[in-house]
Parts: C-alpha cells; structure tokens; sequence
C-alpha cells in the first residue's frame, strides 16, 4: 500500500542513487521498468501489489536510478508474507520483481540492493527470506533451495475416462465466496508443514486485483447435489507450460475427484490446452486420483531461502523443538547442544525438554554438530533430511548420537506455498 514514508536516496558513485518508492510516479516509472525486463505479462503487476496489496510498504521497493539518463536501471522488492511452521507464525520477506536493465549489468547493482534488503530483513525482525528465482544466482546472495515451489504432475487428456454423470457440481466462485474459501484453505493447509497464511485481505486482492495480472487465477467450488459446498480448486489463468495448471485444492473426496478430473479435462480441451498440470502438494487426492490414471511426475523447481539469522529462527520454533523433543526418546532433555556453522555457533539450552535459551557463540574446536550455513535451510524446513544431505555434502559433519538429536529436531515435512498474490 502506498503509505506514508521517508524515501530513501543513496548515492553509489558513477550518477546511480538507491532509491526507495517516494509517491505515484515513481510507482508508475517502477511498473514501466518492470514490465520492460520481465515482459507484457507483467504490465500493472508491480502497480497493483504497491497500490492494493495489504502487505506492502512503499520502503520495500527498491530501485537504482541513473541519474545521468533519468532512467531507473535496476529494481527489486521486499514483499512481506506469514508463513505458519507447525503452527508457529513466520515473518517471511520475498525478494520479489528483480531485474536489471542490459548496459547495467555485471557492475554490482543487484549486490547494493541485497544489502539494503538485509537491512529490511533484520530491521523487520524477519524470520526467513524466499525467492522463486533463476538457478544459481541467488546462492551468492546466501539462498538454498529449501521448499518445493512449481513441477507436480502431468496428466495427458487422453488418459482421463469420460464420467458417468455425477451429483457432483462445479461453479466459479465470487467474492462473496471470500469466507467459504478461506475455511476451506486453513482446513486444507493445516495438512502441511509449513505453510502461506491467508487473510481476508489477501482473498480480497486475490478476486480483485490478481485477475488484472500475470498470477491472474480461478477459484472454483465443488458442491454436492445438495447445495452443501464440499471443497474448492484452482487454475492459473496464465502460468508456465502449455498445460492447464491447477495451482490448489482443498481436500476432496475420491469420488468428486473422479468427477473433477473429466470437467477439467472438458476445460482443458476449450482453452485449447494438451495436457493437465497438478502443482500441488504430492498427498492431495487430486494427485492420488492422476497418478492412479498414469500421470507423470515431472518433479518439483523448489524456493531459494535464506536464514538471516539462525539463532532467531530456533527461537521462534522453540515451541516446535520442544515438541518434537518431548514426542521422542529425548523427552526430558537437559543438554547444551551447539550447531556448529563453521565461523559461528548456536547453542541450544534444554532443560528438562523446554529449550530455555538459544545463544550465538564463537566456533568451538570440538563441536560434534557442523552444518554448512548454505545446509541449514533445507534441514530446519524439513527439505531434506540429515542423511540426505550428508550423502551429498561430506562437510555437513554430525557425530555419534547427535545424529539421532538431529533427525529429531529437524524431520523431513511435506510443505508447499500457495501464493498470496
């Protein structure tokens, strides 16, 4: 939202200056340069999240400005989410809309941004920092690819039978919709590890202002014969790939799944589309259902994270921890247990199984628990386990019983985003 606020203008030398978004035209010159880098698909995008989105700040748009050319060259954004983790709320902050003008590139533009965006993140007391973007790029900016983000499965149209006529029903939903959908999402995602939450607000943005966008999508509900509304989907309006994309469901049963999968299949065939695609989480039944028909499993792209500080995380899933640990062998655990991450440390303090304190130290020489910074991300969000990650990553060093503490603290968890915009 376009609030208030002290812009900001940094110079960096050689006529570029830092700046934050001051007021309407900066959103519109924002919004141009944005679409020139990323393409028409994204015309008002940036517009509408700065103007209508409920959770953003004009601070958190960034841009780099020749002033020589009275141009912007370089931009990107911080857009703030919530993310639940077994119930535990999350600041997440996004790194969203980057790019960078030809001419420009290769000269540490990004590099200013980024360090004024961890400013933000730890100002903003951020838990975590996630990004949908290219492959290997961001690693130097300390993301690691941590929760699976895009893939899912394919199902030709020819591999779905034709339904026998169902009592199942199928309608767009409308805004009045807004609070039969959301029950819906919270039951559905309570299933998943970790999680987007969703607000009236964001619903709102959703209906009202995503259809004008690239991340445009349906909403659809699924009704009994009776009226009685049992569940909901999602299509992309747009999305990757040529297939109809279903980008959410609720929880379903079989029986409508059965009837959904032939209704898209019909859809699928009106808009011109070859296959159906199922981004979703991999226990869905609309997944089950496709897989038992023959769907290919195209795997999964995954979200890049970064953890800016380690030791505020495990504060935050103290509550988690503790109940992994009182669920375990280790219930009662009374024990100082120190991640190592090479240049640093974390010691965790348990005492009779409540995590007590959570303190950063210097590296210790004989630390049993060594974790490559790059690594903790993935294993504290359940992506990979500790033996996965040590098949791959020989400096990821665990020893003895902590081995076991660790698979405790950090189990590997189905999760998956639905976005909020």
């Amino acid at each position: 939202m376009l609030t208030p606020t002290t812009p900001l203008a940094q110079p960096l030398g050689d006529n570029l200056i830092l700046k934050t978004v001051a007021g309407p035209d900066d959103v519109e010159r924002l919004d141009a340069f944005n679409t020139s880098i990323h393409g028409p698909g994204t015309d008002s995008a940036t517009c509408r999240l700065i103007l209508h989105h409920p959770n953003t700040r004009p601070e958190h748009w960034l841009y780099i400005e020749d002033s020589a050319a009275s141009r912007i060259v370089c931009s990107l954004a911080l857009i703030p989410w919530t993310w639940q983790y077994e119930g535990v709320t999350l600041r997440a902050g996004e790194m969203g809309i980057v790019g960078t003008a030809e001419g420009y590139r290769r000269r540490g533009l990004i590099r200013a941004l980024d360090r004024h965006f961890k400013m933000l993140l730890r100002d903003g007391e951020y838990d975590l920092s996630h990004i949908q973007g290219i492959p290997y790029f961001y690693r130097q900016f300390g993301y690691d690819y941590a929760i699976p983000l895009e893939g899912g499965h394919r199902l030709d149209l020819h591999q779905i039978p034709d339904a026998p006529e169902s009592p199942w029903r199928f309608r767009l939903a409308t805004v009045e919709d807004i609070p039969r959908l959301a029950r819906l999402f919270d039951e559905a995602a309570a299933a998943l590890g970790i999680r987007a939450v969703r607000d009236e607000a964001i619903w709102r943005y959703l209906f009202e202002h995503a259809p004008l966008t690239d991340t445009a999508r349906e909403f659809w509900l699924v009704e009994g014969a009776d009226g009685a509304l049992v569940g909901y989907w999602g299509i992309e309006v747009h999305g990757f790939g040529e297939g109809l994309n279903v980008c959410e469901t609720s929880a379903l049963p079989q029986s409508a799944v059965t009837a959904l999968l032939p209704f898209l299949k019909r859809l699928a065939a009106e808009r011109n589309k070859p296959y159906i695609r199922l981004n979703l989480p991999a226990g869905t039944t609309l997944v089950q259902v496709a897989r038992a028909w023959g769907a290919q499993d195209l795997g999964t792209y995954a979200w890049q994270i970064h953890i800016p500080d380690a030791a505020r995380l495990l504060r935050t899933l103290a509550p988690v921890l503790e109940r992994r640990i009182a669920a375990s062998p280790f219930a009662g655990l009374t024990q100082d247990v120190t991640l190592g991450f090479y240049r640093h440390a974390v010691v965790l303090k348990f005492s009779e199984g409540r995590l007590i304190g959570v303190e950063d130290t210097p590296p210790q020489d004989d630390e049993e628990i060594r974790i490559p910074p790059p690594l903790f991300a993935p294993l504290a969000l359940g992506y990979r386990s500790r033996e996965e990650l040590a098949q791959a990553h020989h400096d990821l060093s665990i020893g003895g019983q902590s081995r076991y503490l660790i698979d405790t603290l950090f189990p590997k968890m189905a999760s998956f985003i639905y976005t909020i915009y």
